[in-house]
């Protein structure tokens, strides 16, 4: 379930995290805009409302909200890095003709294997790539 922007507000004041007009904008774009944005996009979405905004300015606050565990990057193309502020598992599915990228629900815990065992997983992801129905 996608945390409202005040849920996130709230734990970044409780983890003594400093809420800048720039952290709190980016933070706010990602819990409005569930479309899996680049930083590019956020950048760009943001750059007339803050002209002062920069690209490094968005990474920070980005790289905070992920060391904080508020927000989850999701790597579906080898040259494409996006943000997802929805940080429970689920799966991704990318249309290869419009670019959209759908959340889907799935148990993560099922997808086990057993050449896996003596491994220490920190991370599951499941990406599928096909064309959506508005595409078909």
């Amino acid at each position: 379930m996608k945390p409202s922007f005040e849920e996130i507000k709230k734990e970044l004041k409780q983890r003594n995290i400093n809420l800048s007009h720039q952290r709190l904008k980016v933070l706010e774009y990602l819990a409005q805009n569930q479309c899996h944005p680049t930083v590019d996009q956020i950048f760009t979405a943001l750059q007339n409302e803050i002209p002062t905004l920069s690209k490094t300015t968005v990474y920070n606050a980005l790289r905070i909200l992920i060391e904080t565990g508020l927000v989850r990057v999701i790597t579906i193309e080898d040259n494409e890095t996006r943000y997802d502020i929805e940080v429970e598992y689920h799966g991704h599915f990318k249309c290869e003709s419009c670019g959209t990228i759908y959340n889907f629900s799935i148990d993560i815990d099922c997808l086990t294997s057993e050449d896996l065992n003596n491994f220490k997983i920190s991370d599951k992801n499941v990406y599928f790539k096909g064309i959506c129905p508005r595409c078909l």
